[in-house]
C-alpha cells in the first residue's frame, strides 16, 4: 500500500482565501505542505498538470484581478499566447497565479471554494 501524497498548496501568506483555505484544511487534518507562491511558484509540470485538471482553460491558473495581471496586460496578450508559454510566464512570477493552488498527484485546485476542496481533498 503506497503513502498517502501530501497536499501542496502554495499560498500568500496575506490573502484571507489562502487563510481560510488553511483553516479547513487543518479543521479536516488534511496533510498539506505550505509553500510561499510569491517566492517559489508552482513547477512547470504542476502548472501543466492544474492546467489538465481545467481541460486546458489556462485563463483558470491566472490571478485575473492582481494587479501584475493587469499591469503587465495579460487580458490582452494571454488570448494570442501558447499554454507552453503561458506555463513558463507562471512558472517564474508566482503573483501570476490563482492562490491558492493546491495540488496532490493528478488533482487539484485553484481558489478555494470549500464544497470543491470537500471533494477533491477529503
Amino acid at each position: 500500500m503506497q503513502p498517502i501524497m501530501k497536499l501542496k498548496v502554495y499560498a500568500y501568506k496575506n490573502c484571507d482565501t489562502c487563510r481560510r483555505a488553511k483553516k479547513f484544511l487543518e479543521a479536516n487534518e488534511i496533510k498539506h505542505e505550505l509553500f510561499p507562491i510569491r517566492e517559489q511558484p508552482p513547477t512547470k509540470s504542476e502548472l501543466r498538470a492544474m492546467l489538465a485538471c481545467y481541460v486546458g482553460n489556462i485563463r483558470k491558473l491566472f490571478n485575473t484581478s492582481g494587479g501584475d495581471y493587469k499591469s503587465l496586460n495579460m487580458k490582452e496578450k494571454l488570448p494570442n499566447m501558447t499554454d507552453c508559454e503561458a506555463i513558463n510566464l507562471l512558472s517564474k512570477n508566482g503573483n501570476l497565479i490563482k492562490r491558492p493552488f493546491a495540488i496532490r498527484g493528478g488533482v487539484g485546485g485553484v481558489g478555494f471554494n470549500e464544497a470543491a476542496w470537500g471533494e477533491l481533498f477529503l
